[in-house]
This record gives C-alpha cells, structure tokens and sequence, in this order.
C-alpha cells in the first residue's frame, strides 16, 4: 500500500488534488487510495497510568524473586541431597538385584558404592552406575557438607540397612532418611 502523496501545492494553505482546501495544521499529505489527509499529530505510545502499573508488577518480582537467585548454594545443596537420596535408592536397588552386598561410603569429597563381588562376601568392586561408569561416585560440590557426617553403612542382599540413619545436608531442610527396612526417602 502506498502511503502519501504531497498536495498540488507547497504553500502551507492550498489546495491537495481533488481541490479541497487545506488547513493551517494539515500536513498536506493524503492517503493515496482514499485520499484522506493523514493526521500526525496524535502520538501513539502507553498510558502513565499503563506505565506505573509495569513498574509496580516489576518492582514487586524483582524483590520476590531476584532474592531466591542471588544464592547459588541453596541450588547445589537441594540437587547434592536430591542425588544422593536418588543415589541411595540404587544402591538399595542393586543389592536386592544382584544378590550382593552394596557398602556406601561418606568423605568431605564425595559419596560413593562398592558392592561384593560374591554373595555374603565384602565389598571388593566398584559398584557401576546407572550410566555404566565405574565406580559410581558423587562428588560435593563446593559449599556444600553432611551435617553431622553420615557413617558408612551397607544394603544388604534382602534390600535392608545395616544401619539406618538420617543424612542432613546443610542448607535443605528435609533430611535423607534410609529406613532400617532400606527404604529411602
């Protein structure tokens, strides 16, 4: 669609092509199909009121929200326990699966799953992960800890804990718990 077309005359009173005398203000410009003058004088854009409202709803977000971003540490300790729970739920798995004993061991570092290579004998082998990989090993990210440090402990071949116990990590509120029975939750 083609837009505009300058009147017949440049004089700012005049006359545009049908004959028709301009005004003072009109810009002499006319739609070319309908031949209309077009009114640039209204400004399209937003409201103050409009304005305000967006500030207030930004404004409000930024102190709800950016406040839950600003520490990465509570991220990592959530994922860290959320991976160990689901660590330990293999583990469990595996001893009832295999027929051995699956021995779980806690450092500063790391957690990580051996398993017998025999039934009823110790664990000697590393315990390969879902994905395959061996031994299967869940470093602590940075900042992260146990709160107190969990002691070692095994499933044993019926899917039982040797030692059941609760496993805090600092930061998450909701503690790993691993039932005498070997449920993990």
């Amino acid at each position: 669609m083609q837009l505009l077309v300058l009147g017949t005359n440049d004089s700012v009173m005049g006359s545009n092509k049908s004959g028709a005398r301009r005004k003072s203000g009109d810009s002499g410009l006319v739609h070319r199909e309908s031949q209309k003058p077009v009114d640039f004088g209204i400004a399209r854009g937003f409201t103050l009121v409009e304005l305000i409202v967006v500030m207030v709803i930004v404004g409000i977000l930024a102190v709800a929200v950016i406040p839950r971003f600003a520490s990465k540490a509570d991220f990592d300790a959530r994922g860290f326990s959320d991976a160990t729970a689901s660590m330990l739920r293999y583990a469990q798995k595996s001893a009832v699966a295999q027929r051995r004993l699956v021995c779980v061991s806690f450092s500063a570092a790391s957690v990580s799953l051996t398993m017998a290579s025999n039934f009823g004998g110790v664990c000697d082998m590393n315990l390969a992960g879902p994905d395959g990989a061996s031994p299967y090993t869940l470093p602590v990210p940075a900042g992260v800890s146990f709160s107190p440090a969990p002691t070692a402990f095994n499933f044993l071949p019926s899917g039982t804990a040797s030692l059941p116990q609760i496993i805090n990590v600092v930061g998450v509120s909701t503690p790993i718990t691993v039932a005498a029975t070997g449920h993990v939750y």
